[in-house]
């Protein structure tokens, strides 16, 4: 029988465009010191450290090497993963595998990215083919913008609905101390005011570079009721890929494209008895690079019917103090380190069933949680976090 596995640790740095402070490996190191000091454990108790990080928006070759020495892994086993903007939750997976096969006792999983070293949106448009990839020649802009356009013709929601989303995230990050983006803006108009991108996608619509890193303690069940009071239950996960090129990468308008989101939702849901998502579930830390893709996957992880994801957030149902709480962080449009941006959800959805996530706590109870990570061929992965087992 496999090991249950609990996170008991968990470590952020403060998320910031620039960290001329800091080099790479120091910030990392912030992160791994402040995991370790939640779990009272020292890193001699590691025993595997594993990695996530995009190494061609920064420039830097394995830098997983360079740090070694400071964040605690020299001499250790462990892997770094790199799958694109599913990285940080790539990393996830691996150390609740190894924990789960009983391989090992203690796991440190680490995701990082520290964006003022290079230039991601020119290493994103260089991975494209001229043929099939023209769509990426902006980066990750243009095909949100797609997104954006094609969500409107088919749920009819408007540029207001956008914006509702803008505020709500902004909102929460303005009550996270570690989020990176906390703009203060207090209407609709502020965000509509923000100049347009790619049409209909506008700045306020998209999320930031941000440098960062987070790091998070995997236990067995034996060791983790040594070390904590509150494990978090790590109780499965999902990941399902997609050739992006059959209906576009995000946007699809035929309407008739099966996507990995509803495939991994459907398979997490149906291993754990889901099947009502919305009352099964207590929040979620989703991965949504834009206010447009956060009310797509309302709708992908069936939080709602389809066409219907803005009425959700029109109807004040996703905010903290909310029916069902999405992105209490503020998520992805405050904070988007990248190789950390899928780790800081399962770390923010586990600080919310914990009860430990400060002024940014969800108003009701969290027993349950389920965190996404999106990557650029429409991968995704899918954690569901319990309180007990």
């Amino acid at each position: 029988m496999p090991n249950r596995v609990a996170i008991v640790g968990i470590g952020q740095t403060y998320h910031k465009s620039k960290r001329s402070d800091v080099n790479q490996p120091e910030m990392v190191g912030e992160a791994v010191r402040a995991a370790l000091a939640d779990a009272q454990l020292s890193i001699k108790d590691i025993e595997a450290v594993f990695f996530s990080n995009m190494e061609t928006f920064e420039g830097i070759y394995l830098p997983d090497h360079g740090m070694a020495a400071e964040v605690g892994s020299f001499g250790k086993p462990g892997l770094k993963v790199c799958t694109g903007g599913t990285s940080g939750g790539s990393v996830v997976c691996e150390g609740f595998f190894f924990v789960a096969s009983g391989l090992y006792d203690l796991a440190l999983v680490i995701g990082f990215e520290k964006q003022d070293c290079g230039d991601t949106t020119a290493a994103i448009s260089a991975a494209a083919t001229p043929m099939w990839g023209k769509g990426a020649t902006t980066g990750a802009i243009g095909e949100f913008a797609k997104q954006a356009l094609s969500y409107m013709e088919t749920s009819g929601a408007k540029e207001e609905h956008a914006a509702m989303v803008r505020l709500k995230a902004d909102r929460n990050a303005c009550r996270n101390p570690y989020a990176h983006l906390k703009l203060g803006l207090k209407s609709i108009d502020d965000v509509l005011k923000s100049a347009y991108l790619v049409w209909p996608l506008r700045i306020l619509d998209f999320c930031p570079q941000s440098c960062g890193a987070c790091a998070l303690i995997f236990a067995s069940e034996k060791r983790a009721k040594k070390i904590t009071k509150k494990p978090v239950w790590l109780v499965d996960v999902e990941t399902v890929h997609q050739e992006p090129f059959r209906a576009g990468t995000f946007g699809d308008p035929t309407g008739k494209e099966t996507y990995t989101q509803h495939v991994a939702c459907e398979r997490l849901y149906k291993r754990n008895g889901i099947t009502k998502p919305r009352k099964d579930i207590d929040m979620a830390e989703i991965y949504e690079p834009s206010n447009w893709e956060e009310m797509n996957l309302y709708e992908h992880f069936h939080f709602c019917g389809k066409g219907e994801g803005w009425k959700l957030i029109e109807k004040g149902i996703t905010e903290m103090e909310g029916e069902f709480p999405v992105n209490c962080s503020g998520g992805v449009l405050a904070t988007n380190p990248i190789g950390a941006t899928p780790t800081i959800r399962v770390a923010e959805a586990a600080l919310q069933i914990r009860g430990d996530a400060g002024e940014h706590q969800a108003t009701k109870d969290i027993k349950t949680a389920m965190t996404s990570a999106l990557g650029g061929p429409n991968w995704t992965i899918l954690t569901l976090l319990k309180k007990s087992l």
